[in-house]
């Protein structure tokens, strides 16, 4: 079976003034439809320029995305991004912020009341249609990551790719906001690409986690599965086996990571 997303010897150089610096080096990577997968790795190593290249954002120096066998070497609406800042434009209320990527991908193809619906439909999934006529001023920080997820999921994206987007927030709502997108997979079973730094938020939300060797030239050093059943509780996993197993096994590959930093 050919994989839905495809990382095919990717490699990531830039160059600045005489300066050159290889930030990625064969990077391969097959992802199935519908899956959930976390990259993980200390900073420096090229976590997120592998997110913008899948975007289109920036492109490879040597290798290639594939998105159903399509190449990707552009940004497009098959695939949008979270990012850890929530980017809603000031001016525009919670709805005008969704209605934004609603009208430009669907100008033709709804029709304004149809649009209207979706834009109402991707709110509620998120919890927020009693917000919508808010501006982001007058809403929370975990406010403002719910309507940047409703933005994303209302283009009906192939790929969506999340960018530490509960970085900035609290732990209490960052727990909150991880069970919504857990929630969310689980309801519409879509293909997630996540960076993060936090081990237990890896381990919880993902099928999959990459763990990433340092930069420069970082490189795929571990893929591990995580075999929890769906849906999946936090307090439940709190003492489960095999959920402390594979937080061992991610907590073990960056602190080798940590130890070879300080030896060099």
């Amino acid at each position: 079976m050919k994989p839905y997303l495809k990382l095919d010897h990717i490699d990531k150089t830039f160059t600045r003034g005489n300066a050159t610096t290889e930030v990625l080096k064969d990077i391969n990577l097959n992802i199935a439809r519908g899956e959930y997968v976390s990259i993980i790795g200390h900073s420096g190593c090229g976590k997120s320029t592998m997110l913008n290249i899948i975007a289109g954002l920036t492109g490879a120096s040597i290798g290639c995305v594939l998105l159903e066998d399509r190449e990707v070497n552009s940004p497009g609406p098959d695939r949008a991004v979270v990012f850890q800042n929530h980017s809603l434009l000031p001016w525009l209320t919670v709805y005008q912020n969704v209605q934004l990527g609603v009208d430009k991908v669907f100008a033709k193809s709804k029709s304004k009341a149809e649009r209207e619906a979706w834009i109402l439909h991707n709110l509620n999934l998120v919890q927020m249609t009693h917000a919508k006529d808010k501006r982001p001023s007058e809403i929370s920080g975990g406010m403002k990551q719910r309507v940047g997820i409703a933005r994303a999921l209302a283009m009906e994206p192939k790929v969506l790719l999340l960018d530490e987007p509960f970085g900035a927030l609290d732990a209490l709502t960052r727990a909150h906001l991880q069970d919504s997108v857990m929630a969310l997979h689980q309801k519409l079973g879509n293909t997630i690409v996540m960076i993060t730094h936090d081990v237990d938020e890896a381990v919880l939300l993902s099928d999959r986690i990459v763990m990433m060797t340092n930069g420069p030239s970082a490189t795929i050093g571990e893929v591990l599965d995580v075999p929890l059943t769906r849906p999946r509780k936090r307090l439940d996993l709190a003492t489960d086996p095999l959920y402390l197993k594979c937080r061992k096994r991610v907590l073990e590959f960056l602190y080798e990571r940590h130890r070879f930093v300080e030896a060099a």
